[in-house]
Formats: C-alpha cells, structure tokens, sequence
C-alpha cells in the first residue's frame, strides 16, 4: 500500500512546473518503497520520448499498464507521484513528455503563456502516437499486453477520451477534468465530443460541478453523445469541487472528491480487467 507524507513547501518547489506556482501546503508526496521509479526514453516517431516510469519492485510481473497523460504542466512532479502512487498499486505506469517535440513546460511561469506558445502546436495526432509507442515499450519492459489502461488530467483528460476512440487494445479509460467540446484547429480537429460513437474503450469521466473552464452544460452535451452512440462510458460530477480537484498541490484540491475519485479508478481499471497485481 502506498505510504504518503505532506510535502512541505521547500522539498515541492523543485520538481512543479513554475507556472502552477502558487503551490498549496496539501502536496502529497509518495515514496519510493516497494517500487522502481525513475526517467526513461522510448523510441517513437524517429526520437527518443523522455518518460517517467514506475512500477512494483517486489513483483516479477508482468504488470498491467497505465498510460498516466500530464495535465497543462507536463509531467512535473504531481504527475511523477501519481505513477508512483499507481505501482504502490500494482501498476506499471508511465508517463510520457508529450511536448518535448514543441518545448517544455518549465520554461513558462506564466498558464496563459504556456497554453498559447506551447500546449497549443501540439498536434493531436503526434501525442496519439506517442501514447502508442509509449504503450508498445511498457509492454517489453515488464507490462502486460493485454491489460493497458489510460488516465489523464486537464489537458491529459481530453487526450484520454481521444485516445479511447483510437487505440482498440485499451481496455479502460479514466478522465480527470478534460474539456469535452470546443473549437476545432489544424492541430486538434476533433473534440472528445465529436468521437463519442468511436470509443473502443470504456470511459469513466470525473468532473467538478464548480469547474469554470468545463460548464455543466458541455459535461451534459457529453453524456448525450455518449448515450446516442450507446457507449459503454459513465460520467460522474462532483457537486463541490471545481476544476483540477484531484491536483493535490494546488489550491483546486478538494481532498474528498480525489480519494472518491482515485477509488472509482481503480474500481473502473478491475471492472475492465486491469486489476493491478497484488
């Protein structure tokens, strides 16, 4: 079981990406006991991808595998913590930099900034590709083929609705607070919305019925597509809690709504077949 601490605010500041400053004396911080974790690279698309990974260390595997999608700030040290918290699980879970080919999320202190001249020439397709090969090396590297799930968080929500509707192998999806809807660009042509009656995948969506950025009317238009398309899929809304809830370090965190969330995860990930190892 995992084992967790408070971070204080000195040992946290190093490892957040500086424009998710200011950050909330709530940083949880998981240990490495139990498990192997560290930086890797993976072969993909002509480059090496730079990845976090973690996975149990007292267990031989194979291991079921979960593709952990960065939020807005890349994979800073909230999101290295939840792959840790994920092999304290029994997972072997991996999260790829998935803007490393456009630049990097530390170089920007500012969000506005960091949407605009960064998130934003991110090509859908290259991160859908990205999470493939991302995939494919887990799966050499100590992880069970045909136990693969995804979850992701603000940005990485809406890339794992996307990535449900694109990679026929996943057998599960859970996404934090991803947009839903929204204009369509050179670089992102199709909102999760618009792939709904596509999805291969089951779903589970977790939002924040006081989230600004996510309007429960989108959340709404969602759950009708979703029925439409006769998708096995479930969207379940915290009445309290706004956006980034589960974003223990910042002062979004509603502590009640992520440890309801993260256990229907975990509920959504055996229900579908990728049980973490015990």
């Amino acid at each position: 079981m995992k084992t967790d601490h408070v971070m204080t605010l000195q040992q946290a500041a190093g490892g957040f990406a500086p424009a998710a400053a200011p950050l909330a004396a709530s940083a949880i911080l998981t240990d490495e006991q139990g498990i192997h974790a560290g930086q890797t690279t993976i072969p993909s698309q002509g480059d090496e991808l730079p990845a976090y990974i973690a996975k149990p260390a007292d267990h031989g595997g194979p291991f079921p595998v979960v593709l952990v999608v960065q939020e807005i700030f890349g994979v800073h040290e909230h999101i290295q913590d939840l792959c840790r918290r994920l092999a304290k699980q029994g997972y072997l879970a991996i999260a790829p930099e998935l803007y490393f080919r456009q630049g990097d999320a530390n170089d920007y202190s500012d969000i506005g900034e960091l949407f605009q001249q960064l998130v934003t020439k991110v090509p859908d397709r290259q991160v859908l590709s990205d999470l493939d090969h991302a995939a494919h090396w887990a799966t050499r590297h100590g992880g069970d083929a045909g136990k693969l799930a995804i979850t992701g968080f603000c940005w990485g929500g809406r890339i794992t609705w996307l990535y449900a509707a694109h990679n026929p192998q996943l057998k599960a999806a859970v996404a934090w607070y991803g947009k839903l809807v929204g204009e369509k660009t050179l670089n992102s042509p199709k909102q999760p919305v618009d792939v709904a009656t596509q999805l291969s995948a089951p779903v589970l969506g977790l939002y924040g019925g006081q989230d600004d950025s996510i309007p429960q009317e989108t959340v709404e238009t969602m759950r009708q597509a979703i029925r439409a398309a006769n998708a096995e899929a479930e969207i379940v809304v915290y009445p309290e809690a706004g956006h980034a809830f589960n974003a223990d370090y910042r002062p979004s965190y509603n502590a009640e709504a992520a440890a309801d969330g993260w256990r229907r995860m975990l509920d959504w990930f055996a229900q579908h077949g990728v049980a973490g190892v015990e």
